[in-house]
């Protein structure tokens, strides 16, 4: 797994692309973000326990069925160089959203400096996590606010091929608009492919201005087999 090369294709996306998705659906896809055999070696990480700080049964506390494991700092290389490297091409889009929303957080260029204001205000527990489904696991709608600084936009990444490794887990997201019903986006992911998605809040253009609205994210009942997924949060938790 060559890191360097990955860091490096990252910084070759289109990102006005991604920025122009986000803006119209809440979430965008991004193809081949890491190949296979990155894929695989993340997958290898999940039974070092080491690595990480606590593991949720998501059955014991209602989220759904299944499990996560949140990565203990420092993180692997290539977790902490993907985090490292999205986080600025998507810091100006979220200081765009809050503009829109008149919201007053603005973030930084790094996020060196946006981690240091998290863990000045006590957020110190990293957030990156390994999710792991079976068949008939799933997971519920639900939002990743775990403190008063949150980064509104955070990544998702595929580590199994669907249709080979296991069937249905789609990616699941809701919008919830004022005075309307609430509208699903579901993002059909390869291995190795992200979608890029909104926390909880993003802008939408009405006829009297810009206006929030409400998203939620989740994971659909695994059918059969195994899938296994990388979760990039750019915010600690408390």
């Amino acid at each position: 797994m060559d890191i360097r090369e990955i860091l490096q294709g990252i910084d070759a996306l289109d990102w006005q692309g991604i920025e122009d998705e986000l803006g119209q659906y809440g979430c965008a896809k991004i193809t081949g973000i890491l190949h296979e055999d990155a894929c695989d070696a993340l997958v290898s990480l999940y039974p070092q326990d080491n690595l990480y700080r606590s593991r949720i049964n998501m059955a014991r506390h209602n989220f759904g069925r299944g499990e996560y494991k949140y990565f203990a700092y420092p993180l692997p290389d290539i977790v902490d160089g993907l985090r490292t490297a999205i986080y600025p091409r998507l810091a100006p889009i979220a200081n765009r959203w809050n503009e829109a929303m008149h919201m007053d957080a603005r973030y930084p260029a790094e996020h060196a400096d946006f981690i240091r204001r998290c863990h000045d205000a006590g957020q110190t527990r990293p957030t990156p996590l390994m999710l792991q489904y079976k068949e008939d696991d799933y997971n519920c709608l639900h939002q990743d606010l775990y403190g008063e600084h949150v980064f509104p936009l955070q990544v998702a990444i595929l580590l199994s091929e669907p249709g080979k490794d296991f069937t249905g887990g789609e990616f699941v997201m809701t919008e919830q608009r004022p005075r309307m019903q609430s509208r699903a986006e579901v993002v059909s992911l390869h291995k190795g492919d992200a979608v890029v998605f909104a926390v909880s809040k993003r802008p939408v253009q009405g006829t009297r201005g810009n206006y929030r609205v409400e998203l939620r994210h989740g994971v659909s009942r695994v059918r059969s087999g195994h899938r296994c997924t990388l979760g990039v949060i750019f915010h600690d938790a408390e």
